[in-house]
This record gives C-alpha cells, sequence and structure tokens, in this order.
C-alpha cells in the first residue's frame, strides 16, 4: 500500500463536471485578467470570511507584501514575526525594506507566544504579524491586546488557515488585515498559484487594489508605483467551485485528526495540542519525535509519505545569514524544525489509509 502525502489530482477527480464547465465559461467570456468572474469570487471569499472586503492578488507572498506596504511599513521598520514559520512570512517584510523580527512560540500550539511579543518592541515597530499555523488559529485576543496598547497594526498570515474559527469567529477579520495563499496543495487551493487579502478597512482594501494593478485605478492613470499582481478568471473560477465544499472537506480533515489524536498511541510521539477556543483548519497534522528523521525514513520504507514543515527555520536560512543569527537562539523553533513531522491528512485520505498510518506509527515510531 502506498500512501501519499496529499493527493491533489483527487480534488479534480471529485469535481470534474462543476470545473470543466467553471473553466470553459471563463475561456468562452473573451476576458482573462480580473474582471466579473474575479469579483465575484472576491465577494463570495469575503462572506465566507465574515469579512466586509476581499482584494485578490498573485499568490500568498503578494498578498503579506502589499498588504504591509499597505500599512505603511518600509525602510527602517521593524515587524514581529514568528520564529516558527515559512520563510515567506519574512520574506515579505524583507521586501518592504523592513527588518523581521523573530519571537518564539507558544511551545504546545506552535504558534506565536503572545506573551513574548511585549519583550520584542522596540520604537520602530510597526506590524505585528501572526501566522495561523498549520491551520490552527493563534490566540488574537492577547496578540491584539500587545498591538493596540502599543499602537500596532495586526496582519494575520492565514495562508494555512482557510476554515478556521477563533471563538467561534472565523478567521477573516480579527486583526487589521489577513493575507491568503491559494497554492494548490492549501484547504482552498487554485490549479495555480493565487492569493488574496480580506478586511474590515475599506481604505486598507483600496490601497491594495491600487497596488496590485500597477498602482493605477484607471487604465494608463497610476496614482503610486505598484506591482503586477493579479488573480486570473479561470483560477477565481476554480475556487468559486471549491469554495462551496471547503467546508465539507475541513470535516473530512478533522475527522482524520481526530482519529490521529484518539489512536496514536506511541509514547514516543507528541500530538498536536488544540485550545479550547480554536477549530482548525487541519491544514497539517505535525507530530513531534526525537528520532524524526528516523521515523520518516521507516514511513517512508513502509510507503507512507509524510513531508517536514520545516527543516530549516527562517532565522538560519542562508537568505538571512547577514542578520547574523546563530544556532541556539531561537531554540524552540530549532526544536521543531529537528523533531516534528506532518502525517498525511487532507479531504481523499480514506478510512483505510489513516488506520495504515496509524498503525505504521505505533509500530515505528
Amino acid at each position: 500500500m502506498t500512501i501519499s502525502f496529499l493527493d491533489l489530482k483527487a480534488t479534480y477527480t471529485e469535481l470534474q463536471p462543476e470545473l470543466d464547465a467553471a473553466i470553459k465559461r471563463v475561456l468562452n467570456s473573451g476576458w482573462y485578467v480580473l474582471g466579473g468572474e474575479v469579483e465575484a469570487f472576491e465577494h463570495e471569499y469575503a462572506n465566507y470570511c465574515e469579512s466586509k472586503y476581499c482584494v485578490s492578488v498573485a499568490n500568498g507572498l503578494d498578498a503579506l507584501h502589499l498588504a504591509l506596504l499597505a500599512l505603511g511599513v518600509g525602510v527602517g521598520d521593524e515587524v514581529i514575526v514568528p520564529s516558527n514559520t515559512y520563510i515567506a512570512t519574512w520574506l515579505a517584510v524583507s521586501q518592504c525594506g523592513a527588518t523581521p523580527i523573530p519571537v518564539e512560540p507558544d511551545a504546545a500550539t506552535y504558534n506565536i507566544d503572545p506573551a513574548c511579543i511585549e519583550a520584542a518592541l522596540t520604537p520602530r515597530t510597526k506590524v505585528v504579524l501572526p501566522v495561523h499555523l498549520y491551520g490552527q488559529p493563534c490566540d488574537m485576543d492577547a496578540i491584539l491586546a500587545v498591538a493596540r496598547k502599543h499602537g500596532l497594526k495586526v496582519l494575520e498570515d492565514g495562508a494555512q488557515a482557510h476554515g478556521a474559527k477563533y471563538k467561534g469567529k472565523r478567521l477573516g477579520a480579527h486583526g487589521d488585515i489577513v493575507a491568503w495563499s491559494f497554492y494548490p496543495g492549501k484547504n482552498l487551493g487554485a490549479f495555480g498559484d493565487g492569493g488574496a487579502i480580506t478586511t474590515d478597512d475599506a481604505e486598507l482594501a483600496e490601497r491594495i487594489r491600487v497596488l496590485r494593478n500597477y498602482g493605477s485605478r484607471f487604465k494608463y492613470v497610476n496614482d503610486v508605483r505598484g506591482f503586477n499582481s493579479r488573480l486570473d478568471p479561470i483560477q477565481a473560477a476554480v475556487m468559486r467551485v471549491k469554495l462551496k465544499v471547503l467546508d465539507e472537506w475541513n470535516l473530512r480533515r478533522a475527522a482524520i485528526a481526530n482519529r490521529y489524536k484518539k489512536e496514536l498511541s506511541s509514547l514516543g510521539l507528541t500530538i498536536p495540542f488544540v485550545p479550547q477556543w480554536a477549530e482548525p483548519a487541519w491544514h497539517l497534522f505535525v507530530i513531534q519525535h526525537p528520532q524524526r528523521d528516523a521515523l520518516q525514513k521507516a514511513l517512508g520504507e513502509a510507503g507512507i509519505g509524510t513531508l517536514i514543515h520545516y527543516p530549516i527555520p527562517p532565522h538560519l536560512q542562508q537568505a538571512y545569514a547577514d542578520a547574523g543569527y546563530v544556532n541556539g537562539q531561537f531554540p524552540l523553533a530549532e526544536q521543531f524544525a529537528n523533531h516534528c513531522l506532518s502525517l498525511p491528512i487532507g479531504p481523499h485520505l480514506d478510512e483505510a489509509s489513516a488506520s495504515a498510518v496509524i498503525a505504521a506509527c505505533n509500530k515505528l515510531a
């Protein structure tokens, strides 16, 4: 039995008639950049996220970058980021000419620890950028309390958390802006790249709408130095179809996660902790094991695909060598990089495959 980490093709085959019709509709429209299909998706995704506005862009990194620019982040500013995250969070800050300031995660949830944020603030801090990592919401009330106390804006990175809820409210507008990625492997994934922001702030939404389109509100009239970062109508049409099944597919992920939590019994494994107020989207199911690499190798030999999110924390990447960080400076992020392993989870992982993953982990861990 071979079990892939994620079956992307199945996300097409389950919805093939609807997806084929949606793509054909765009091809027959003669309109291939922005336009009505993109606007319809933005309206539907804003409603889903319980936010007033959605502005789509070309990808998740652009969503973060343009959101930071809209918040006024520039050269010399500092932005609070998690030490434990995908490097895109840091890159977006660097693209603005600002400096990412890492803060360690909470040991139980993997998300940025709100209690550690205040000590990292300086007069140059402009934004706090929490990441809802692995699909689990951050403790937004605690983060917002620190940010508001110091007059800071909050940009949430929701790239892994489509459909997750914090204290009963769907992620989408707890902070000032939320940045989304629609990379194909996400819970809501395009068949290519895509991204968006959601917000309740009309002015911020308008700034990003202008920035994504060469800095232009009207053709050949450019108000600011903008970018070309536009979602194409084919991806919008695909996601309009997939948005209708997002909750159902997230429930399938949750059912697998619940089985993993109940049935993974090896004492060597650390299982995800979910606070009472969190309803994760279960983008990833991440365990820890002290001999992670050996376990991954054994699972691979048993036909089970796994991934590591992420093997090198941003502060130790060559891309940030000039910042002067050294091993041991962010011990929790480094521990997670050495011990974490993501098990197969997705809307098309069947019960027999989940059982096989559980049996293999309990035998090999």
